[in-house]
């Protein structure tokens, strides 16, 4: 995760750079920053931070973006079965958060034939975690992922000032499925697993991934519909 941070903040740096590069006599780079809030499978919020059209001859925006998301953490019994036990004592409290880190390429389009529009499309990266805490129970763990992802949408922009726009945004984000970290159990897409649990209701067998998948739900489709505002610098 470390690494893909420091790869992306590069990214923004070399862009940012680039484009003090690219000024000309009569105009220099252009920068903004965003807020947005919506639905992105539960509630969301995203900052991010623009390169207006940085190389010239491209007609794209480079824009790099943080969100925070509350999400559906999964089944509280079927988590404890598949990563602790098969007790069922305690009044089960669950939630669910994933930080999402994004690099948008953003192409103008007059496909919407409105004011200022953009298709947006580039890599993801989500850090989930699920929280199961059994009241009474004497239970309370965490089950983590870290995935990679590709997004895809559009979004359009409404001058409200020489530096402020409204934004309303759509899209589709697809996270790749990963391993689930829970307790001292780890279960892997390719079932490369790590103390897997004993399913006493299917003669002890042990269980898979795919039965992990489906007492969490991490990041996989992600649809987004967003409103913000973007401040140009």
């Amino acid at each position: 995760m470390n690494l893909l941070k420091s790869a992306l903040l590069a990214a923004v740096v070399s862009i940012s750079h680039f484009s003090y590069s690219q000024k000309t006599s009569n105009q220099d780079s252009k920068f903004a920053v965003g807020f947005s809030t919506g639905l992105n499978r539960g509630l969301a919020f995203n900052v991010n931070f623009t390169a207006l059209q940085p190389v010239e001859t491209l007609p794209l925006h480079f824009r790099f973006g943080i969100g925070y998301t509350k999400l559906d953490p999964g089944n509280s019994a079927d988590a404890r079965r598949v990563f602790i036990n098969n007790a069922t004592n305690g009044v089960p409290e669950e939630k669910g958060k994933a930080f999402d880190y994004r690099l948008d390429f953003m192409w103008k389009t007059e496909l919407l034939n409105l004011e200022e529009s953009y298709l947006v499309f580039g890599p993801r990266y989500s850090s989930f975690t699920a929280n199961f805490n059994y009241i009474g129970g004497n239970e309370d763990f965490d089950v983590t992922s870290k995935q990679f992802g590709l997004g895809i949408g559009a979004e359009t922009q409404f001058k409200i000032s020489e530096q402020f726009n409204l934004v309303a945004a759509v899209g589709l984000d697809y996270f790749f499925n990963n391993t689930l970290k829970g307790h001292d159990t780890s279960y892997s897409p390719d079932n490369d697993n790590v103390n897997p649990r004993n399913d006493n209701e299917n003669n002890d067998t042990q269980f898979t991934f795919s039965d992990a998948n489906k007492a969490i739900k991490q990041p996989s489709l992600m649809p987004r519909v967003l409103l913000g505002v973007v401040y140009k610098l």
